[in-house]
């Protein structure tokens, strides 16, 4: 069996490991990739299908993709709050 040190260590790294997950998940530098991305990727989708002002167009989802990010946790959060009124 592994030494209680060796598990404490174990856990202490996930942790941190956990930790770093959720703080770039969270992170502002994330949202502004995803952003960038879904830009870029729209914008190259609709010119390929020789959309007019596919640049343009292509802000669209990329707004979007802001306002769902600044929406959800509204909406996670009273859904948390009903479901924790609902178990008591």
């Amino acid at each position: 069996m592994e030494s209680l040190e060796q598990r404490v260590y174990e856990i202490e790294e996930r942790n941190k490991t956990v930790e770093l997950d959720k703080a770039w998940e969270t992170s502002i530098a994330r949202r502004a990739l995803i952003i960038a991305l879904t830009y870029a990727v729209v914008g190259i989708f609709l010119q390929t299908i020789r959309i007019e002002r596919p640049w343009t167009t292509a802000i669209a989802p990329a707004i979007a993709f802001v306002l769902s990010t600044l929406t959800i946790p509204l909406f996670k959060k009273a859904w948390i709050k009903r479901q924790s009124s609902k178990q008591k």
